[in-house]
């Protein structure tokens, strides 16, 4: 066989292009957009501002994110902030919805003047702040943490009972964990555990649970601690044992020694460290007299 017969492994083979299409929409609920599309427009990065009330300030990591892009800025590789108009100070500006670590990037680089934004119709604080959680809700690198804050400025129902929840219970939700993990009593950056909670047992039952937690001032309350306390107080096999305050209690008394109890029970018994957590706690709790 001549050596026509095969193809050049170094050859990349050409594929025809693939046109957009539509999709069958049939049986979809489909509405006119409520707002106009975006524009583009050239701007100086160094007039564009940021909304401290939906996104966090820029940290060491962040830093090292922009330092980043400026010594390998590509525009192939260039994504446009989305911006919006706002009012501030009497005057029109622009607010970085999204993209303000380009943003900073861009403004820093000493080659580049202009860059293009995309504007997008967002009256308000509360609006811009539904298009930072729409804009980043699936993407990585934006933490849960800085998509609940959002929520919560957007007004989203199911952000704000969390946020109800917690206070009426004395639990500080963090924008962002505390550099050198230095917690205070009753912080708490559990986001996606306290959501799973509130989901699953309802406002008033979760404030019940949570109260256990924040009256032995636990210094953070974690997701571990969470799911333990939902265990005693709504499991049959034990939530009819104890009153609440004596849980408490028995939370102070172990204190952070009930974490190396826990790996070890843990690994003999082959269950969850959240698990073992709820059984040292049990055990340590006084227990309700029964009848004779």
């Amino acid at each position: 066989m001549s050596d026509e017969a095969y193809p050049d492994p170094g050859e990349v083979p050409v594929l025809d292009l693939r046109p957009i299409e539509p999709i069958n929409i049939e049986g979809l609920d489909t509405a006119a957009p409520e707002n106009g599309e975006p524009i583009c427009e050239r701007v100086d990065p160094k007039t564009l501002f940021v909304d401290p009330a939906y996104q966090r300030g820029i940290g060491e990591r962040g830093l090292r994110q922009i330092r980043k892009i400026i010594e390998a800025f590509d525009w192939t590789k260039y994504k446009p902030p989305i911006c919006a108009y706002a009012d501030y100070n009497g005057k029109s500006v622009l607010k970085v919805i999204d993209g303000q670590h380009t943003a900073i990037a861009c403004a820093s680089h000493p080659d580049i003047d202009m860059i293009p934004v995309m504007i997008v119709e967002a009256a308000d604080t509360a609006v811009q702040a539904a298009a930072f959680v729409g804009q980043n809700t699936e993407r990585l690198g934006v933490t849960a943490l800085q998509i609940h804050r959002a929520a919560v400025v957007a007004g989203d129902e199911d952000a704000l009972t969390i946020e109800q929840v917690c206070g009426r219970a004395g639990i500080t939700i963090l924008r962002m964990p505390p550099s050198r993990a230095d917690f205070k009593p009753c912080e708490t950056v559990a986001i996606s555990q306290l959501r799973a909670l509130v989901d699953k047992r309802g406002a008033m039952k979760a404030r019940v649970i949570l109260d256990v937690l924040a009256n032995a001032a636990l210094s953070p309350i974690e997701a571990n601690h969470i799911k333990a306390a939902e265990l005693l107080m709504t499991d049959p096999e034990y939530c009819n044992e104890f009153e609440a305050i004596d849980l408490s209690q028995a939370i102070v008394i172990l204190g952070k020694s009930v974490e190396q109890e826990a790996k070890v029970f843990s690994a003999t018994h082959k269950v969850p460290i959240w698990r073992s957590i709820a059984v040292q706690w049990f055990r340590k709790t006084r227990k309700k007299r029964r009848a004779a």
